[in-house]
């Protein structure tokens, strides 16, 4: 006669599991995506014609697939993008090269002079994500330092420290035009 073999009571390992999942789902902590906040510009129908502007209101930046970044053509660093596009947009001395300014009313500010400058994004296929990312950021840090700059000169207060309609009045003041293109193979290198 063959022996038997006891049993492992195995009837509360599922409550075991069950118990280890809900405190591995409690625990842990998940990655928030991150991503930038952009509104769309509205429809347009395809035969719709582009508006003509003037050269110097673009500020032309391609990114190719080695990441290079080019301003107006010449090679330079993702952290010189900020710099660069502050002295584009705020043209300080009048230069003719930059962007001309507009003059407009906008309610709590008066008649203010508007740059009608406009950047130009465009990226290789081939960029890295990274890249894109840093060159994203470096345009939105551009655009909040001059809002800052108008809102301290305005309000004596940064831009996220002001009311709701303040700042709207700065928006309208410092609109964010920033033209992205579809990604296409860029030259470069």
């Amino acid at each position: 006669m063959a022996k038997k073999i006891p049993e492992i009571n195995a009837s509360s390992t599922a409550d075991i599991a069950f118990l280890l999942l809900i405190f591995f789902l409690v625990t842990t902590t998940m990655n928030v995506d991150s991503g930038m906040f952009r509104r769309l510009p509205p429809f347009q129908p395809d035969n719709t014609e582009a508006p003509k502007i003037a050269k110097r209101n673009i500020l032309q930046l391609l990114v190719n697939r080695y990441n290079d970044v080019l301003l107006d053509g010449e090679e330079i660093d993702v952290k010189m993008v900020k710099p660069r596009t502050i002295e584009f947009l705020l043209n300080a001395n009048d230069d003719p090269t930059l962007p001309e300014k507009t003059e407009k009313e906008i309610n709590l500010l008066g008649v203010v002079e508007i740059s009608k400058g406009i950047v130009s994004l465009r990226n290789d296929v081939g960029t890295s994500y990274e890249t894109y990312i840093a060159v994203q950021d470096q345009l939105a840090m551009a655009f909040n330092e001059v809002r800052d700059m108008k809102a301290m000169s305005r309000f004596g207060k940064k831009y996220l420290n002001l009311t709701g309609e303040q700042q709207e009045a700065i928006k309208n003041w410092v609109p964010m035009q920033i033209s992205e293109a579809e990604p296409k193979k860029v030259k470069g290198k």
